[in-house]
């Protein structure tokens, strides 16, 4: 670390971010891509294969993240990126040739090395500030999540105009072309531009370099990144198909709303960082993490039209059924009264153009008696019937998750604010370490919402993991700070 930021520092901070950007842009493209090609038909992939080809790049991302922070440790931000950018530009290239899904899947794998540079960029980052800055720094570097709102909103109109319009659906092979050359002009840009520097971990040897892994600490930072960081890549892309089949919106508005998710996320970063520097990453990490929980439940409630058996009417006395009219029953001279079935209650609630925010009751009742039946006590006379719609409004609902995206991102500048301050020499590889275990939760959200989905058939249903993902964290996060407290009274 430097013991004062310079304008040198500044530059660095410029190029990484930017780099950054870039690289998580390229990152996310299978999101939109591979919705692309399922919805038109190009290839007959299922919900499955779909969640396995949006998680394959975040996978090789997640996995260089490790051996990509020994790298920059060892040798230095500028080399290790520069050369990241070259080398992924290739595989992206190849991706436009793909013809089947295992070509696809390969070419994925290639280009999900674009992820490894947040790694990269963490260290090479660092080590131009001083240790009262780096919270805030990191999460200006961070901001480069918002890549993920570049592709999910320019890439749909891109492929729009491509294709003109569906009408030449092979044009969708130029998109992997146009983020192939922007990576290799990156990677040059980068390497003419930027001045390297190493930490004081470029003198050590690999094994004193791994020993910090030892520490329980490191493993705890990976989980909570898994968290905050995996959620926010996995519905970068999933939100995509989430909009198209919940809400039946086309691809481009569709990539639309899941921009206003990425672009906050990514921007607050930032804030985030500043706030970890004032109010420390424990504290941070709480309110993150119960705000999760709160709002995960709100949005786990699937848009529905339930009709259920509701409160009937039971004969009190035997007789004989004297009189049915439209709102009571008659048995011998008593009088059963009932609510019958209004025309509000047949209106479709779910697809009305009227805004409803809470869920909707509706209850009626009809007779199953006629004149001249004989009934014994406690026979059923008229059954009730109840109707439950909740509408899940697209505005509401979109609300929530730029809501839940932006607080994911206050939650891994949360994350980050603390590895430069345990580990100043070692940045790039625990960052690498912690990298590794918050991209794994992107590889592996996608594919388990996409399982989930189908075997609930409910889309709602990935809200209803990250709920579950939400309270363990919280948990576990408030009973460790339960455990040292205990330990300083001992």
């Amino acid at each position: 670390m430097m013991e004062v930021a310079t304008s040198k520092s500044h530059k660095m901070l410029i190029f990484n971010t930017l780099a950054f950007t870039i690289c998580f842009a390229a990152w996310m493209l299978n999101g939109v891509l591979v919705t692309f090609l399922v919805s038109n038909e190009v290839f007959d992939w299922t919900t499955v294969e779909m969640g396995w080809l949006i998680g394959i790049p975040v996978l090789t991302g997640a996995l260089m993240r490790f051996p990509v922070g020994i790298l920059t440790d060892k040798f230095g931000g500028k080399w290790v990126f520069g050369i990241l950018l070259l080398l992924s530009a290739i595989p992206m290239y190849l991706l436009s040739t793909a013809t089947t899904l295992e070509e696809y899947a390969l070419y994925s794998l290639g280009f999900g090395i674009t992820g490894a540079s947040f790694a990269v960029g963490i260290a090479f980052t660092s080590v131009w500030y001083p240790r009262k800055n780096q919270g805030t720094v990191l999460g200006i570097f961070g901001a480069g999540n918002a890549g993920a709102a570049a592709t999910a909103l320019l890439a749909p109109s891109i492929l729009n105009n491509l294709t003109d319009g569906g009408a030449n659906l092979e044009g969708w092979r130029v998109l992997p072309v146009y983020y192939a050359a922007i990576l290799f002009i990156t990677g040059i840009v980068f390497l003419i531009f930027t001045e390297n520097r190493k930490t004081a971990a470029a003198n050590k040897t690999l094994a004193k370099m791994m020993l910090p892994l030892k520490d329980i600490q490191v493993w705890k930072f990976g989980l909570w990144y898994f968290l905050v960081f995996g959620c926010f890549v996995a519905f970068s892309q999933w939100l995509i198909p989430y909009f198209v089949n919940v809400y039946y919106l086309p691809l481009v508005t569709a990539g639309l709303f899941a921009a206003a998710f990425s672009f906050p996320s990514g921007v607050i970063r930032a804030f985030g960082g500043w706030l970890s520097d004032v109010y420390g990453g424990r504290k941070v990490m709480v309110w993150v993490l119960a705000i999760s929980v709160i709002i995960s439940a709100m949005l786990m409630i699937p848009k529905v039209d339930i009709y259920s058996p509701g409160k009937g009417i039971i004969a009190k006395i035997p007789g004989v059924v004297t009189e049915v009219t439209e709102n009571s029953v008659t048995v011998g001279k008593r009088v059963y009264h009932y609510s019958p079935k209004e025309k509000e209650d047949d209106v479709n609630l779910i697809d009305s153009d009227k805004m409803v925010i809470l869920p909707v009751k509706k209850t009626w009742q009809e007779a199953v008696v006629k004149v001249g039946d004989e009934v014994k006590k406690k026979q059923l006379l008229v059954k009730g019937t109840t109707r439950i719609a909740f509408q899940a409004n697209v505005w509401i609902f979109a609300f929530l998750a730029v809501l839940i995206g932006a607080i994911w991102g206050i939650g891994k500048a949360g994350v980050y604010k603390y590895i430069p301050e345990h580990y100043p020499d070692d940045v790039g590889m625990v960052g690498g370490v912690v990298g590794v275990l918050g991209g794994l939760g992107g590889f592996f959200t996608p594919i388990v919402f996409a399982y989930l989905l189908d075997w609930t058939g409910l889309w709602s249903s990935a809200w209803a993991f990250m709920l579950f993902l939400s309270f363990a964290g919280m948990w576990w996060l408030l009973k460790d700070s339960v455990n040292k407290e205990e330990k300083k009274v001992a």
